[in-house]
């Protein structure tokens, strides 16, 4: 198949998709609020490690300022001032620095059962608001949290890896331009080492292994990719099931580091395969229909379709070639600022209405884990 010529990843999903994002298109407030015209930004917490990178991103992007940063470890704020422009101004907490500050949004950076709490704060002076994933711990926070920022006007975004990369959304488009017929079966493979393993901060590793601050271990940082996949690709599923593991017994952790996740479907099925116990790091996805298969890495797309046996083919399929991405959905910072400065909606897989969805499917996986029994979706 000839490569697909689309200026951004997100450009071709559908229009039922766009007409079921809840993210809402009220009047931007204070979408570009510096001088400059830039669209003005504020980092809350340093003590998650996906910040660093995040700092980069923005340091890159032509239409953003960063203002301001909120966390209150001296350590983390003087490792970030050495990374920042010496306007920015820190704050060891961060309502006064929206007060004071009055970001158009913000990038949030801090332990999972505190994204609520923040987009409260942000939803009250009307802030756009960006989250690393999940989206909370709790579908409740979730379902919370859609209801106040949609009340605000503000958009909220849940930031994946994995709607970076061209291989995901390629995948995406073949599948709903039905080149693997009606998916029966979506396996998703999401994980590395372990936070220790792979050398996290202190900081980062302090709330990874809290169950209460993580809402769990492996079954959250990984197991929402699948259930984000999952959903993305085939909807809401009507019952789940789940089993977890302590593989590292040794380490004596509060929470699991190994988990199996599957989603039952009238018509098919999903596994997902979430853990801190790969022996290397682990992120793809395949799909199964009854025209073929398709697999999806960080770098690579694979397709093999139905009947082709030739013994020179990988069993993964021939690799397909791939255009690169528009700048704008090139990374989250990017495209966090094109949704706010031109009154954009924020996509599926980044939506709220499909994290909500996520966090009721870790719900019930978590829940499944509890009873020892398969969980029906209402």
């Amino acid at each position: 198949m000839k490569k697909r010529l689309t200026a951004s990843p997100f450009a071709r999903v559908p229009a039922l998709t766009v007409l079921f994002l809840l993210v809402s298109c009220a009047p931007m407030h204070g979408q570009s609020g510096a001088p400059n015209g830039k669209t003005r930004l504020a980092v809350i917490g340093l003590d998650h490690d996906h910040v660093w990178g995040l700092l980069k991103d923005l340091a890159a992007e032509p239409n953003a300022e960063l203002v301001a940063i909120a966390d209150n470890h001296p350590e983390l704020a003087d490792r970030a001032k050495a990374k920042v422009p010496a306007s920015v101004k820190f704050y060891s907490e961060y309502v006064p620095m929206l007060n004071e500050m009055k970001p158009d949004g913000v990038i949030v950076t801090t332990e999972n059962d505190r994204h609520l709490e923040i987009l409260r704060e942000c939803a009250k002076r009307h802030i756009h608001y960006s989250t690393e994933k999940p989206m909370a711990t709790t579908e409740a926070d979730a379902r919370e949290m859609e209801r106040l920022a949609n009340q605000a006007g503000i958009k909220v975004m849940v930031n994946y890896w994995n709607a970076w990369v061209v291989p995901t959304h390629e995948l995406y488009h073949r599948v709903k331009d039905n080149q693997v017929g009606p998916v029966q079966r979506i396996i998703v493979q999401y994980g590395h080492q372990g936070p220790k393993e792979i050398g996290v901060s202190k900081y980062f590793a302090d709330w990874l292994y809290d169950p209460v601050k993580n809402g769990g271990g492996a079954i959250m940082d990984f197991g929402c990719y699948g259930a984000e996949w999952a959903v993305w690709l085939k909807g809401r599923p009507a019952r789940v099931s789940a089993v977890t593991q302590k593989l590292k017994v040794d380490q004596h952790n509060a929470v699991d580091d190994d988990a199996t996740i599957v989603l039952d479907y009238p018509d098919g099925t999903a596994i997902i395969e979430a853990s801190w116990d790969w022996p290397y790091n682990m992120g793809q996805v395949q799909v199964f229909g009854p025209k073929g298969s398709l697999l999806a890495t960080a770098k690579d797309l694979f397709s093999r379709p139905t009947g082709r046996q030739e013994a020179n083919i990988p069993l993964e399929g021939e690799r397909v070639a791939l255009d690169p991405p528009a700048r704008e959905a090139s990374n989250p910072v990017s495209y966090f600022v094109d949704c706010i400065r031109n009154n954009k909606l924020i996509e599926d897989p980044l939506s709220m209405k499909l994290n909500v969805q996520v966090m009721e499917i870790l719900d019930a996986a978590r829940e499944s884990v509890r009873t020892g029994r398969q969980q029906e979706l209402h």
